[in-house]
């Protein structure tokens, strides 16, 4: 349920009621617990629009407000509202949600379709560390959209359209004529290597390596077959990526420049028709209001560019897919392209007026020192390398703390070490840099995805250790309850938020914030503990049943799995 949303329709009511017309200014959570569940501050403000005393303006109010979901109020300070929720109110719908195999979420179907665009490797290289945000904030975006109930389209938009595949292909060719190993092409940075390098020697190679350009744009279908046969092992290699990182993205969700080939001319006619292009030293440019710099959308040479693909890609996303909401996860470097982009879409008209298009932008991954991750002699690091070692990792902490048998272990360390890694980056705001420590990362304490797991895992030790059917009903007795059910209860708040904002870190909080409380909880309250009634002792052990399974939910949201023993 929307807890917040449902005391924001309770204070509107008693605003309406207290004849105040005014736009709603949300609640807050108290910031300590004399001043109550959460705060109406809208008072302050409406004071100043209305020329009265704000603490008049708040007993006005308070006098509208229906005490049934709400226990009490009371006015602070100049005009603060301070609010508690009814401990009946919230047992109720605690019992509610506990029930529903949503956990309370409205996952009524939204009709509206979004696109999300993420990951984007380069054909021609294996994935590396720098793909690892897009990857990751895409897929939870998009696993976060799914749940709340929206069709959503997963979209890797691969880069598989350059002049360097003609080199590429022909030097496929001669590793095919000369009858070499395929071998070559599991390191794909070495393959480049040498396909460059003979490029740069052989002139004659290097001619054909033009030609096969040539070819390739125009549908020549034998370099066709070679470059397909490049890019089916490039995606291999991603394929590897996905799965070892747990994300959802498939072959099927792959539309890479390539596919949009056929419409670049169409895009060009239309900018020209609406009157958007002048022409600039022999290249097709756009210029925007209060830019220096124009959108180029065709060399002099009649080459298009990414800017001419990223428009035939949102005109297909609009009219094709019908998406309403289009979010590109892609480096803050960016900006300025996608600015320029979205604003020619919807001036070409490619893009509906009402759809949404963001550019989800994100920061660098840092080490130690504070400079971009790169490996100790400069070079990038592969993408799988630093999965592989996040498990290795991962395993020797699991090893000091607990002994497991060998294929539980394996399988342990790898959901812990990829959620490690995956959690680090998430619970940081996308937009900034942040900085990549295995040690902080791998911890039990503080806002990891070890801790998290651990809470989780240690619910399951509770509900083994009891053996039993869980039965009863959850009765909030004490401030603790009371404070952990109210936690539980802004779960749809908090996707809804994470939802509107693209911000994964708001979910993260969410969850250290939800899982500490379990803790004090967990401290303070008994819950197999003799002499508990059995009243009380079913009322916590739903409690924690229903943390366990937020906790659950929220980082499979994240695309982070559980375990039940750590």
């Amino acid at each position: 349920m929307k807890l917040k949303s449902t005391i924001n329709n309770i204070i509107s009511s008693a605003l309406h009621e207290a004849n105040i017309d005014a736009p709603m200014q949300s609640v807050t959570n108290a910031t300590r617990k004399e001043f109550g569940d959460f705060q109406y501050n809208g008072a302050m403000s409406l004071a100043k629009s209305l020329g009265l005393n704000p603490r008049e303006i708040a007993t006005n109010i308070t006098k509208h407000i229906t005490l049934n979901i709400i226990e009490k109020v009371e006015i602070a300070g100049p005009g603060f509202i301070n609010i508690w929720i009814s401990n009946d109110w919230l047992s109720k719908e605690l019992n509610v949600i506990s029930k529903d195999i949503n956990l309370g979420i409205s996952r009524d179907k939204k009709n509206q379709t979004i696109v999300v665009d993420y990951s984007g490797p380069n054909m021609a290289k294996e994935m590396h560390v720098g793909h690892l945000r897009s990857t990751i904030i895409g897929d939870t975006l998009a696993n976060l959209f799914e749940f709340l109930g929206y069709d959503v389209i997963r979209q890797n938009h691969i880069g598989d359209w350059g002049t360097q595949f003609g080199m590429l292909i022909a030097y496929l060719e001669e590793v095919q004529n000369e009858g070499r190993s395929y071998e070559e092409l599991k390191d794909l940075e070495h393959f480049y290597k040498l396909a460059k390098a003979k490029f740069d020697e052989d002139i004659s190679f290097a001619n054909k390596a033009r030609e096969y350009v040539v070819k390739i744009q125009s549908g020549d279908s034998y370099c066709l077959g070679l470059w397909q046969k490049f890019i089916d092992t490039s995606l291999t290699h991603c394929e590897e990526v996905y799965n070892k990182l747990g994300v959802k993205l498939r072959k099927e969700d792959v539309r890479a420049e390539s596919a949009y080939n056929d419409m670049l001319s169409q895009v060009i006619k239309e900018l020209e028709a609406k009157g958007l292009i002048k022409l600039s030293n022999g290249a097709k440019c756009i210029f925007l209001p209060n830019s220096e710099v124009p959108l180029i959308v065709q060399k002099s040479d009649g080459g298009y560019l990414y800017a001419t693909t990223d428009l035939a890609a949102l005109w297909y996303r609009s009219q094709t897919l019908n998406a309403k909401r289009i979010c590109y996860v892609v480096d803050a470097r960016q900006g300025e392209h996608f600015r320029q982009v979205f604003w020619v879409s919807k001036e070409a008209n490619f893009v509906d007026k009402n759809t949404s298009l963001e550019h989800i932008a994100f920061g660098t991954m840092m080490d130690k020192s504070g400079k971009p991750f790169k490996t100790r002699d400069g070079g990038t690091v592969k993408l799988i390398h630093l999965l592989d070692e996040a498990i290795i990792r991962a395993k020797d902490t699991i090893s000091s703390k607990e002994q497991l048998d060998n294929d539980v272990l394996e399988h342990t360390a790898k959901v812990v070490g990829i959620g490690a890694l995956k959690y680090a980056d998430l619970s940081v705001n996308r937009e900034s840099n942040y900085i990549f420590d295995w040690d902080k990362m791998l911890s039990f304490d503080g806002n990891t995805a070890l801790y998290m797991q651990y809470a989780y895992a240690r619910i399951q030790s509770i509900l083994r250790r009891f053996d039993g059917e869980l039965e009863g009903e959850i009765v909030i007795k004490n401030d603790i309850e009371h404070k952990l059910g109210i936690s539980l209860l802004e779960f749809e708040d908090t996707l809804t938020k994470t939802a509107d904002d693209a911000m994964p870190h708001h979910l993260t909080s969410y969850l250290y914030e939800l899982a500490t409380l379990f803790m004090q909880f967990y401290e303070s309250s008994p819950i197999l503990k003799e002499g508990i009634d059995f009243e009380t002792k079913m009322s916590r052990l739903l409690l924690a049943n229903l943390t366990a399974n937020i906790i659950k939910q929220g980082l499979s949201i994240l695309g982070i799995e559980v375990v039940d023993k750590l």
